[in-house]
């Protein structure tokens, strides 16, 4: 499993993605799933992945040509003049990724080769996109009514995305915001875990604003969690206490 986070925000993108895959408990590995190119002032476009690591990796081993001479690999995604066709080229491919391995494995793989695909991106003169991609190769585009994608291990990680989000909030507050909804992630389920890998991609500017992976013993991801954790049983403490006679009658309640 895994889990990865794509946010829109006024001045530009913020992308999350956690490195674990893993085939049982006795089979972890650590595995990047958040790939990025770029034009220097022309664009720059980020991928993140979720699911069955062959059918990832084949997706982008074809997006760079891998199987060309280094001298003639020629990534697509370079020369496409929209976002829009950005992600219908990706879907192209996934679709016809996992029909392949699944064609391949026949009966046996219906249903075990799928993944999901976060695009993100912008091309000059044009807005940041972000889209998800499903199996099927279709996709929907991200809006400020609905401002982030999630794949992959979503579930845990939602409900601070949804309580702690605004369009205009800052970079930090966002990569902060993030910090968050990983860790609740990661105390809930095992299959997602650390290195984190983080990219912050401003509006109008061509490259990385800032990237970087998290590592285990990452000072501020420690702090964040264990400040997030004290903070929560603050809350709680100071919460009105519930009493199980506040709807009995007077005459119960004095009992």
């Amino acid at each position: 499993m895994t889990y990865c986070v794509g946010m829109k925000l006024d001045d530009g993108l913020v992308l999350m993605s956690d490195t674990r895959t893993n085939s049982g408990v006795d089979n972890i590995s650590v595995f990047r799933k958040m790939f990025h190119w770029s034009k220097p002032g022309e664009r720059l476009i980020a991928i993140m992945t979720a699911g069955n690591l062959a059918t990832t990796q084949a997706v982008i081993s074809k997006l760079e040509e891998r199987s060309k001479a280094p001298d003639d690999r020629q990534n697509s995604l370079l020369e496409l003049p929209t976002m829009f066709q950005v992600a219908a080229e990706i879907g192209k491919l996934l679709r016809e990724t996992v029909r392949e391995i699944q064609d391949d494995n026949g009966m046996q793989g219906m249903g075990r080769f799928t993944a999901s695909i976060i695009v993100a991106g912008q091309i000059k003169g044009m807005e940041p996109r972000l889209f998800m991609i499903y199996p099927e190769g279709n996709f929907i585009e991200a809006s400020f009514d609905t401002p982030f994608f999630q794949i992959g291990e979503t579930k845990y990680g939602r409900p601070i995305l949804v309580r702690g989000y605004d369009k205009d909030m800052s970079f930090e507050d966002a990569v902060k915001l993030l910090f968050l909804s990983f860790d609740s992630t990661l105390k809930a389920n095992l299959s997602v875990g650390l290195p984190f890998d983080l990219l912050v991609v401003k509006r109008d500017e061509f490259e990385p604003l800032h990237e970087r992976r998290i590592e285990y013993g990452d000072p501020y991801f420690d702090s964040i969690s264990s400040g997030w954790s004290e903070a929560l049983r603050s809350a709680f403490h100071v919460l009105p206490d519930y009493t199980f006679y506040q709807n009995a009658p007077k005459s119960a309640q004095t009992k």
